[in-house]
This record gives C-alpha cells, structure tokens and sequence, in this order.
C-alpha cells in the first residue's frame, strides 16, 4: 500500500518504499506539522545522497547536523532531531541488522511492538501508539493485540497521522486535533 501523508509524490514514494524513512518520519512528527515532518526524509536524501541507515549512523555528526539544518530544514529543531536521527539509525543497524520493518514485522504481538517503539529515541507512549496504528491501518502490519496496544488510534475516524491518506483527511486530522487542544483548555480554564 502507498503512503500519501506529505502531498509530495518524491516523498510519500521513499515513506512507502523505506520502512526507515517512514521510522524516520514519524520520529520527526513532534512540535512540528506532520507533513512536514514526514518530508524529512526526503530533505535528508536530497543532501546527503542516501536515508540507509548504516551510512546515516557513520556520518560526521557535525556535518549531518549541518545538512539537516539547511533551509528548508529537517524538523524545527534540526540539530537535536539531526542527533536523535543518528541515532535511530544505529539502533536500527545494530539490533535490527538495518531492516527498521523488523521492528514491527518481528513484534510477537501489539504489547511487544509498543516496546520496541518505546526503545527508540523520541517514541513516548502517545508516539508509540500512533506508529502501531500507522502500520496496523497503512501496511496492514497487525500483530495480535495490535489495537489494545494502539488504544483510540486503532479507531476508525481521523485521529492521527495513521489517518492520513489523501489532503482531505489531513485536514480532518488537523480539525480533530484542534477540537482536542480546545477542549483541553476549556477544560484546564475550567478548573
């Protein structure tokens, strides 16, 4: 199945074809517009030459850090997420033998999925969960237990970026997420 979150065709390609790019993406979609965190990767090709994650965990941190920095950056914060990226990459190379689909496509169910997320630099819970229901709804990767492991993001609806499959429902992502922010400060002036 296709990937179709950052409404740029180069890019949504490598999501689909590069389950360490769409890893990748995900870590970057933090305090940040999801599209746009998920074009990362393709920022990251289009400078450093390749998204392996054995040539990108080996890079010069300096020099990696300062081609992830380049206008248009990688994230908001492209130095520490430049770090956190090379990071991710070595995981994956060292307990992964470079395949980051092993994470999930090796998971013995939903609950051991959500520890290997929660294993990698920048995957809380919530992050976590996201990326269970990604999988689970865009590449059809459903371990038993997966949707107890996803909670609401296992849901029908437009919730997440594991929703995302056209600008339609990007932008009903975005409305939902709206709706929780307001809620949660009318509910916080509230108290």
């Amino acid at each position: 199945m296709a990937i179709h979150i950052t409404d740029d065709p180069a890019a949504d390609e490598l999501l689909s074809s590069n389950p360490f790019a769409l890893l990748v993406g995900m870590m970057l979609d933090q305090q940040y517009p999801m599209e746009h965190a998920f074009l990362g990767p393709q920022k990251v090709i289009g400078r450093f030459g390749s998204f392996d994650p054995a040539a990108i965990a080996v890079a010069d941190p300096e020099e990696f850090a300062a081609l992830c920095s380049t206008t248009p950056a990688i994230h908001r914060f492209p130095g520490s997420m430049a770090a956190r990226l090379q990071e991710l990459a070595r995981i994956v190379v060292e307990e992964y033998d470079g395949h980051a689909e092993r994470i999930w496509t090796e998971a013995a169910d939903g609950k051991d999925l959500m520890k290997r997320l929660q294993a990698l630099p920048g995957f809380g819970a919530q992050k976590a969960k996201i990326f269970v229901a990604l999988v689970a709804k865009q590449l059809d990767v459903r371990p038993a237990g997966w949707e107890k492991a996803a909670g609401d993001y296992a849901l029908d609806g437009f919730r997440s970026v594991a929703d995302v499959v056209d600008p339609v429902s990007l932008q009903k992502v975005r409305d939902h997420k709206k709706e929780i922010k307001a809620a949660a400060k009318a509910k916080a002036a509230g108290s």
